[in-house]
């Protein structure tokens, strides 16, 4: 299993629990886990590499446990506790120093957690509802969270007392009501100290922490449905967002237009990351398919079936279209998965129907018709009894 996972340039998380890589070179797909011991316990939420050089990476289940995956050996080499099923799912995993590592779950929970501590060295309560944890690649102690009713704040886990920024709920609407913000996922725009979110009312924001208003200092919308992902290209000045419709667009982050969309999705966009050096954005969600399109023309590259609900994805910094053909849809070799070899080992029943013959439907017809001829007849009486 080493070799097929150094092949692997996107990695995938489903819910059956499954950790997936792809390797869009070779066009084919494969499962790094014992699918008979699998349960929806083990729904892979969160993804992140352990290290720069892309040699480790940490998944986030559901049942509060993170583990670290070797891409070189192609085996999980270590599993640790770092959260109560109760707090909610991991909504964000990212990696420190030293081995250490940031976790944040539904409840609002962010923690800092070392290799040979079992207990949390650091913690700060982001709020509820939280949807979403992402750090800054530049400044890994630097994390932005947010989420229902949770505007965006941005910590600093070294000086966690307080976040270095909070953002101010939007002004009310022509009505004077209250506008109700629901973040769902938020970035760091390079070269700068803004941060870029997406909310459940189909609004783009972006917030600049230097400015002396909190509040956005771009607003836009897309679309009318909820959006759930948004990655930034590796161009900058643009942000690709995705909906609960599978809709994805690409949107212009000085004027808050739409550039144009990617077509093809048929589900919810869970996943979306764009590649960090080339022009290309991969997709995931609940059509169960990873999709690569490109930036410059807009065009589906590959397209791979990957049997399960995908919650998550993530791509490494390896050239995506090493030895690849961009021109046409890639193709994947079928994986077994473990709702297939439950389905695989039951036992076909065939039921026989039973053929009715000429004679029968002639008798069938005529106790028909008489029945018919009753009823008229009975009306008949009625009628006249009345009269």
């Amino acid at each position: 299993m080493g070799d097929q996972s150094r092949q692997c340039s996107v990695w995938l998380g489903s819910e059956t629990g499954i950790l997936k890589g792809v390797s869009v070179s070779r066009r084919q797909a494969f499962n790094f886990c014992n699918t008979s011991h699998l349960s929806r316990d083990q729904e892979v939420r969160a993804l992140c590499w352990a290290d720069p050089a892309e040699s480790e990476l940490l998944v986030g289940s559901v049942d509060g446990t993170v583990k670290t995956f070797s891409t070189e050996k192609g085996a999980f080499i270590e599993s640790r506790r770092c959260g109560d099923p109760a707090e909610g799912c991991f909504t964000g995993l990212a990696a420190l120093s030293g081995s250490s590592l940031v976790t944040c779950s539904e409840s609002g929970a962010v923690r800092v957690w070392r290799e040979d501590s079992g207990e949390p060295v650091a913690e700060v309560a982001a709020g509820k509802n939280v949807c979403r944890m992402r750090q800054s690649p530049v400044h890994r102690s630097k994390v932005a969270t947010g989420g229902k009713e949770n505007g965006l704040k941005i910590w600093d886990l070294e000086k966690p007392d307080k976040p270095l920024f909070t953002a101010k709920n939007l002004r009310d609407d022509w009505l004077d009501l209250r506008r109700p913000h629901w973040v769902r996922d938020m970035a760091f725009i390079p070269d700068s100290d803004k941060v870029v979110t997406c909310t459940g009312y189909h609004q783009v924001h972006v917030f600049d922490p230097l400015s002396p208003q909190r509040r956005p200092v771009l607003e836009a919308e897309y679309g009318e449905y909820p959006l759930t992902a948004l990655s930034l290209p590796a161009g900058g000045g643009t942000v690709v967002v995705g909906n609960t419709q599978g809709q994805i667009a690409l949107l212009d982050l000085r004027k808050g237009l739409v550039r144009g969309c990617l077509k093809g999705l048929a589900g919810g966009v869970r996943g979306l990351q764009c590649h960090p050096t080339q022009p290309l954005v991969a997709s995931c969600g609940l059509d169960r398919f990873l999709r690569i399109h490109s930036l410059e023309d807009r065009k589906l590259q590959h397209k791979v079936y990957l049997k399960s609900r995908l919650n998550c994805l993530l791509l490494a910094s390896r050239d995506l279209q090493d030895g690849a053909d961009t021109g046409e849809e890639g193709e994947a070799k079928e994986v077994k998965e473990e709702e297939d070899e439950v389905w695989d080992a039951m036992e076909r029943v065939e039921e026989k129907t039973k053929r009715k013959t000429t004679e029968e439907e002639e008798e069938e017809e005529e106790e028909e018709e008489e029945e018919e001829e009753t009823q008229k007849k009975s009306k008949k009486k009625r009628k006249k009894g009345k009269d």
